[in-house]
């Protein structure tokens, strides 16, 4: 093997990341614990290393070039690497005790972290898991849960948060109701469609509108501010949904709408915890086994 060739510093590697994931030089600085002139010589000495621009200024912040954002897929691949050589090499986990809360929608709860759980309990036999499924953003600031599963990205900086997946969802609806109602094959025929709506009804209009998808009020019969029972009345036939792919493989009975039509609706996934308490070696470890089974296995 060629040793020379592998010399790629991690530090710099990970001050990157560390910029394209927060947004800015500043907020990188506090998540890494470092002065955010140190950061910036790091993220400039990558650049001349490797020869290429990665941030442009774009306003107040900061933006990846296309030679950044090639650059950050590897560089996640290299942090999740990194997590597991962690997780492989930390025959101690399984000593590692105590309580553990982790928040996450309910949908999550039941389709995603399951498995996930499955292998932390492997790792750390001794730990105490209690698992939160609110559909409710949970305030980490007042303690609730130790670490929350979100697709927003929390904005209090004393909040500890990474981007572990971008996941899609698409329009979903039982075999039954299709079979009932027709199967639509433009987007203007969604108008004759009932939509379980997800909670707020505005706020899923909101959501739906910047899609091309014609829907208002009138769609929107029936739905419930709980996640799973929404999803349930989709599996009864009464109507469409947005819903994640990763659920929808999982879930018989379904169909995806206008395949050909609609493309994915992506969104992400951040593991969040509190700065003070990712300092600890419970919380590291199992912050670290869930941001590697998301990225590597997740939705």
């Amino acid at each position: 093997m060629n040793w020379q060739a592998s010399s790629f510093d991690w530090n710099r590697a990970r001050a990157f990341l560390a910029t394209a994931e927060e947004g800015s030089l500043s907020a990188a600085a506090r998540a890494l614990g470092q002065t955010q002139p140190t950061l910036g010589r790091q993220v400039t000495a990558l650049e001349d290393e490797l020869g290429v621009v990665l941030f442009e200024r774009v306003g107040k912040g900061l933006e990846l070039t296309p030679a950044g954002r090639e650059l950050l897929e590897h560089a996640r691949a290299m942090r999740d690497a990194a997590g597991r050589i962690s997780l492989a090499a930390s025959g101690q986990a399984h000593g590692v005790d105590g309580k553990i809360s982790i928040t996450a929608s309910e949908v999550m709860s039941v389709y995603v972290l399951p498995p996930a759980l499955k292998r932390l309990r492997q790792v750390a036999p001794r730990l105490e898991i209690d698992v939160v499924a609110s559909d409710d953003l949970q305030d980490l600031q007042r303690r609730e849960a130790d670490i929350a599963i979100r697709h927003v990205r929390p904005e209090q900086p004393e909040l500890f948060a990474r981007m572990v997946h971008e996941a899609t969802a698409c329009i979903y609806a039982s075999t039954e109701y299709l079979n009932l109602r027709g199967r639509p094959a433009t987007l203007e025929d969604l108008v004759s469609h009932d939509f379980i709506s997800f909670g707020d009804n505005a706020r899923m209009l909101e959501f739906l509108r910047p899609l091309g998808l014609p829907v208002s009020e009138e769609n929107m019969r029936v739905g419930s501010s709980s996640g799973m029972a929404a999803w349930a009345l989709v599996q009864q036939g009464m109507g469409v949904a947005i819903m994640s792919d990763h659920v929808a493989r999982q879930t018989p009975g379904v169909e995806r709408v206008l395949a050909g039509q609609l493309d994915p609706v992506r969104f992400p996934i951040w593991l969040t915890t509190h700065r003070e308490l990712h300092k600890s070696r419970r919380i590291r470890l199992v912050f670290d086994l869930l941001a590697d089974f998301l990225s590597t296995e997740g939705p």
